[in-house]
């Protein structure tokens, strides 16, 4: 049940949930590696939040803080954030680095519908 005015947010994972909520899933997902003190990853946050929301049941929209979970951020050659990473069949297939409009984000998720 959604109380009025709750907002919901991307799913934050870590490390140990990635294979299974990422690699493993059916449908396109999204992952922005971001951090907390990161300026522009703060300004894509609602976007990315959106986008959880619109894509439910279509395609996954996942959040990683690479300060909790570098590992994932150095197997992935994360050099900056945010970056975003589009994973179809357990493969990433593209990436974007650096703030981007939701447009972009959501035609690159719909390319791998």
């Amino acid at each position: 049940m959604r109380v009025k005015g709750e907002v919901k947010m991307a799913m934050h994972i870590k490390s140990s949930e990635f294979d299974n909520i990422v690699l493993k899933s059916e449908v396109p997902v999204l992952v922005d590696f971001f951090a907390t003190w990161c300026g522009p990853c703060k300004m894509i946050a609602p976007s990315i939040d959106q986008l959880s929301i619109e894509m439910e049941g279509k395609a996954k929209v996942v959040k990683i803080d690479i300060d909790e979970s570098g590992d994932l951020a150095g197997n992935y050659k994360v050099m900056s954030v945010p970056t975003l990473m589009f994973f179809k069949g357990g493969k990433a297939v593209d990436q974007i680095v650096g703030a981007v409009a939701k447009t972009t984000m959501e035609s690159k998720l719909n390319s791998l519908m």
